[in-house]
């Protein structure tokens, strides 16, 4: 079986969900197209996505072009849901990537472009909404080969753009001009196609032009853009056929070892865990059991996408995606089976945090209970409680999301909440070298178990890390396994309460006593040692910085800088062109919405401005403490103590 899993990505309002309902129509998939304005498309189920016209969930439609099984994943496009897109990436073979020919490249476009590019995904552009007025595709092939750094190749010619009678005219591959264009392209990878080409151009049939585009598509070095209309279905065809022939496509094996990944977790009518698994190789079947990350869970329903519907059905095969049952304790990213499957992305963290009340106090219990099972189909809203206020908090990539919070928790449980005003996540970062160290029947050590730990900074934006420096055959693997999954989760909260970014944990020291040890006693032992070292060394607060790009007309170009001087932001580009001045910089994420309420009045509505997280800066001013979450390790007579009554 050859099968294709092809993912629809765009910034928001391209276009991307009335593209997917358009292919699935052209395939026979479906009888009658859907509309995102009335909200009856086949991809977007929640009330509150037919409500808004926007994507919030990843879906799933699988259906057949010519003899390929293609699996096509529609992917919001509003940037407060990037970790819905973040774990549908690592499962693609393919995208496709939706521009407006009136908006053309905007700022979610560039974060995408970007991370299909570093985890090394092939992709075609198609350029949608040619119908429309202000719709410029020449404009817009010249703007992403400049602000994207890619190598488009057009497979289209547009006639008319920008009025109601626009047509796409598909290029061929023998005939000019795309012919010439195809060589030249090509030949600057593919010496053979060139010596050809020049010395004797006969030779060069489409077919051999087919498979010089495929195998580059593949490798990332070209990426062919379409157009036309999805909503009129105008220029569909030619970008059907090479989802068809063009993308990188496989042949899993049914008979290998099972190899997958769950990447979406929905919850039944009864309240039962629905798992989305992806799965690359081998047979699932029902009642099986399978290897999950926390021990072998029992498969008691399996429901698969095929033929444009899910449908019950007794396996599941390498290259379908099922909704699977029975799976009480995975979580959203569990591999399953063997090593995990494709390269994983990694978008920025949430900027935002705001405190979540229930309206009615007698519901505290409820609203907890309920923000955590959403919290196990959204991992990166970091649910967490301050137990001493016994405050919950949740973080945001966007004031959309509180939106979608509060709908969820009125529809699905009932329970009416309300959001304070978002603040920006701050983080700590390691400063100098620190040591922590407790050893085994020595007090104030009360566990059985020495753990030493040292603590070092890293490269800024290198993540965190952990490293062995001991004998690993000491001790059970068990026991090393509890001290790095401790010493990352205490992590999320450093000296001041904020998470610790960029800081290396080396263990260097380790000692059990037979049978008394337990893994238990490494785990609670690891944040007492972990926040010694860190106290040793020191961390310095840091604040989230976006970067901004602002285009406004040209004449109140002034007015803008001195907006962004008050803002403390600063102006790495600017560019005036056609009576519009376009600016790319930085600025401090808690600026950005003053900027972005301000902006329209001094451009009389006609400045736009897009941001994105950049990176994280030193901040300036007094420490600011954030409230934490269960014992403060922080605090050794306190943590002790607290160990000791909830034991």
């Amino acid at each position: 079986m050859r099968t294709l899993n092809l993912g629809i990505l765009a910034h928001v309002d391209a276009g991307k969900t009335s593209l997917t309902e358009r292919l699935l129509f052209n395939a026979g998939v479906i009888d009658q197209l859907g509309s995102v304005d009335t909200g009856n498309t086949q991809t977007d189920n929640l009330e509150l996505e037919r409500q808004r016209g926007i994507t919030i969930r990843a879906a799933v439609v699988s259906f057949a072009i010519g003899d390929r099984i293609v699996n096509l994943i529609d992917t919001p496009g509003h940037p407060d849901f990037i970790a819905e897109v973040e774990r549908v990436l690592g499962l693609l073979d393919a995208a496709v990537v939706v521009v407006s020919a009136v908006e053309g490249v905007q700022a979610q476009t560039r974060v995408l472009v970007r991370a299909l590019r570093r985890l090394k995904i092939p992709f075609v552009f198609f350029v949608n909404k040619i119908d429309r007025r202000g719709a410029r595709y020449l404009g817009v092939l010249e703007a992403l080969a400049a602000q994207l750094s890619v190598r488009p190749i057009a497979m289209s010619s547009v006639v008319d753009a920008g009025s109601k009678s626009a047509r796409v005219e598909a290029l061929v591959a023998r005939d000019e001009p795309l012919f010439s264009v195809l060589c030249e392209v090509l030949g600057e990878n593919d010496e053979a196609l060139l010596d050809d080409y020049v010395l004797a151009s006969d030779r060069l049939t489409g077919e051999r032009l087919r498979r010089s585009l495929a195998d580059q598509v593949a490798r990332g070095l070209v990426h062919p853009v379409f157009a036309g209309a999805a909503m009129t279905g105008v220029g569909i065809p030619a970008l059907a056929s090479a989802i068809a022939t063009i993308l990188p496509e496989r042949c899993p094996d049914p008979d290998g070892p099972i190899a997958g990944r769950i990447f979406k977790i929905e919850h039944g009518w009864g309240g039962e865990k629905l798992c989305y698994l992806s799965l690359a190789s081998g047979t699932v079947r029902l009642r099986q059991y399978l290897d999950l990350p926390k021990g072998p869970e029992r498969v008691t329903g399996i429901q698969v996408f095929e033929d444009g519907r899910v449908h019950g059905a007794d396996g599941l095969r390498a290259g379908q995606i099922a909704r699977v049952s029975g799976l009480a304790s995975a979580r959203i990213g569990d591999v399953v089976g063997g090593d995990p499957v494709g390269p994983q992305a990694h978008f920025a963290p949430p900027t935002l945090e705001t405190r979540v009340l229930a309206r009615r106090p007698s519901e505290k219990a409820a609203l907890w209970l309920a923000l955590n099972q959403m919290a196990e189909q959204d991992p990166l809203i970091n649910l967490r409680r301050n137990e001493e206020t016994d405050d919950v908090f949740v973080s945001l990539y966007g004031e959309v999301q509180k939106e979608v919070i509060q709908s969820t928790l009125l529809t699905d449980f009932g329970l009416e909440a309300g959001f304070e005003e978002s603040t920006v996540i701050l983080a700590e970062r390691p400063v100098g070298i620190g040591t922590g160290l407790q050893i085994l029947f020595k007090e104030p050590n009360p566990f059985f178990a020495t753990i030493g730990l040292r603590v070092e900074p890293r490269p800024a934006g290198a993540g965190n890390s952990f490293a062995l420096e001991v004998d690993v055959g000491q001790m059970p693997v068990a026991f090393y396994r509890a001290v790095e999954e401790t010493v990352f989760e205490t992590l999320k909260q450093g000296i001041s309460g904020w998470q610790v970014i960029d800081c290396h944990v080396a263990m260097t020291a380790a000692r059990h006593s037979s049978p008394a040890s337990t893994a238990a006693d490494f785990r609670q032992l690891t944040p007492w040692v972990l926040a010694t070292a860190l106290s040793a060394a020191q961390t310095g607060l840091c604040e989230p910085v976006d970067h901004f790009h602002i285009e406004a007309p040209a004449e109140s170009l002034s007015r803008v800088l001195t907006l962004l001087a008050k803002a403390a932001a600063t102006t790495t580009d600017s560019v005036i062109a056609d009576g519009v001045a376009r600016l790319d910089g930085t600025l401090a994420s808690q600026m950005v919405r003053g900027v972005q309420q301000q902006l329209p009045g001094l451009t009389s509505g006609a400045g736009t401005m897009e941001t994105a997280f950049d990176h994280y800066a030193s901040a300036a001013g007094p420490p600011r403490l954030r409230g934490r979450s269960g014992p403060n390790p922080f605090n050794g007579a306190e943590y002790l103590l607290r160990l000791r009554r909830s034991v």
